[in-house]
């Protein structure tokens, strides 16, 4: 009769004879720390793998764009006539493509729709990685700050974020434009009104942007601070600093590179809307938002002089969006997608 409970020679079935994969004796047992598990799921992530590719393009795109043009590779300032008609069209189909012009040319003008895009990239993800980084120091220093210190500091900070949401923060860049402009010229002397554009930009975006990270983080310390590692820094007399920027931000860098991977994306678009208000860097140095502005009376007309910038402006849009949902999922296994 067969045995019903899986008793062998009067004793428990072997388990490794029943998974029908035996260990073999004395092998070693591996671990895996929470950062290889987090870099397993990540890389078995297809989606966010080909995000990251896509992401590390659009990089090197921007890193590259100053050496082109240094070079001579592409001129996006480069005006030619000769190259659209009496009514301001490109000459050929398909906006101008050409050999020499491979996305065609720019209705009106006749600079090159490649350089200016290229080129203009490196703008908008400077514009956006520097609004990016003001926002991140921002909100997680007064994240920390907030977070570990409680009580009254707690209550102050959180008081200046509902005030700073309470602001509209497109009405605010609006209102403030030609005064904040004056400001930054008289302040830190920018050579020319681009830079003067780009660097108010910058602080306004940041100035109204730190608010998401900064409720994130405190959110983090406020858990945190009651761990051992804090206690034990305390009763070694750690002085509070060390203890916020050496003992407590080292153990935040999961939600900090989620956030940044989210935020830079929606900067991006932010430089494109703040074109179309007239806010920011004024041709004819290019940025991904001042030239789809620039395409939009052209979008009948021309059609893929409007295409190409636009769809650059979504492809980096969703494809740092994709990251950061990657990101967010490896680092956090316990969350839905």
């Amino acid at each position: 009769m067969a045995n019903p409970i899986g008793l062998q020679d009067g004793g428990l079935a072997d388990p490794a004879s029943t998974s029908g994969a035996p260990e073999e004796p004395g092998a070693p047992v591996t671990s895996k720390s929470p950062m290889q598990l987090a870099m397993g799921r990540l890389l078995k992530d297809k989606l966010t793998m080909v995000s990251a590719g896509f992401v590390v393009f659009f990089i090197l795109l921007a890193l590259t764009g100053p050496l082109a043009v240094k070079f001579g590779w592409i001129d996006p300032l480069h005006a030619d006539s000769d190259l659209v008609d009496a009514f301001g069209l490109p000459i050929g189909k398909w906006g101008g493509m050409s050999g020499d012009h491979w996305l065609g040319i720019e209705p009106g003008i006749g600079r090159d729709t490649l350089a200016r895009v290229w080129y203009g990239t490196t703008f908008s993800l400077l514009i956006a990685l520097s609004a990016t980084v003001v926002s991140m120091v921002v909100g997680v220093v007064l994240g920390i700050v907030s977070g570990a210190a409680g009580g009254w500091v707690d209550a102050i900070v959180g008081r200046i974020i509902d005030l700073t949401l309470a602001f509209p923060q497109t009405l605010m860049l609006l209102a403030l434009a030609s005064t904040g402009m004056i400001l930054v010229q008289t302040y830190l002397h920018t050579p020319d009104g681009n830079v003067t554009a780009a660097v108010y930009v910058v602080i306004v975006l940041g100035a109204f942007g730190w608010t998401s990270i900064a409720r994130i983080v405190r959110g983090q310390v406020l858990s945190m601070r009651e761990l051992e590692f804090v206690h034990a820094a305390n009763m070694m007399g750690a002085s509070k600093a060390r203890i916020y920027f050496r003992e407590i931000l080292p153990n935040l860098w999961a939600p900090i590179l989620v956030t940044f991977t989210l935020m830079m994306p929606a900067y991006v678009s932010a430089e494109a809307a703040l074109a179309y208000l007239n806010v920011g860097i004024k041709a004819p140095t290019p940025t991904l938002g001042n030239v789809l502005n620039g395409a939009l009376s052209y979008a009948d007309t021309v059609p893929l002089f409007f295409f190409v910038p636009a769809v650059m402006i979504a492809a980096i849009v969703v494809s740092f969006n994709l990251l950061g949902d990657g990101l967010r999922d490896a680092l956090d296994p316990k969350s839905d997608r």
